[in-house]
């Protein structure tokens, strides 16, 4: 299993488009932001296969758990000698944009080629979205067979650490 953390805000993928050029077709992701949030990804991705001595990408039928974490707005807090306090009227999960998938899509691109060969190879998915401080996202992916449940199970929580397993 390899593990990524990437510190900063995470910026979705947006959707594909195809242009013709003269040297062929080129995709172009319709979010020109997330260009440098997937070279960061990216950069953090070969540091950790680095220091796990993986010297290959990873083949075959792929897992992958993201945690996207993001700081709460101010109005989540109380002001004067409440300041810091968490407002009983604050929501428990960050339920505006960025879309989770289009987050989930923008990590699966950036690893493409450093981790794995290509995101197709992704058969399970474990994503979440959540308050946090700092910023950042904290990657798991590796190879079916190599995650402490059974190949038989998928893993379903509530992003808590509060893991149910359900037979497949």
């Amino acid at each position: 299993m390899i593990t990524i953390e990437v510190i900063g805000d995470a910026k979705p993928a947006g959707s594909k488009r195809a242009v013709s050029t003269r040297a062929g077709v080129r995709v172009i992701d319709a979010n020109p932001n997330s260009a440098g949030w997937k070279q960061q990804v990216a950069a953090a991705a070969a540091e950790a296969m680095a220091e796990h001595g993986a010297t290959e990408l990873l083949e075959g039928p792929l897992w992958l758990e993201a945690d996207f974490y993001t700081p709460r707005a101010k109005s989540h807090y109380g002001t004067g000698r409440n300041a810091g306090v968490l407002k009983a009227t604050a929501p428990k999960w960050p339920v505006k944009r960025p879309d989770l998938l289009k987050l989930t899509r923008g990590i699966e691109d950036a690893l493409t080629g450093v981790v794995y060969r290509d995101d197709s190879q992704i058969v399970r998915e474990s994503l979440c979205k959540r308050y946090g401080t700092p910023a950042r996202v904290i990657i798991r992916v590796g190879p079916i067979g190599e995650t402490a449940e059974d190949d038989s199970k998928i893993c379903h929580g509530d992003c808590s650490g509060n893991q149910q397993l359900f037979r497949v």
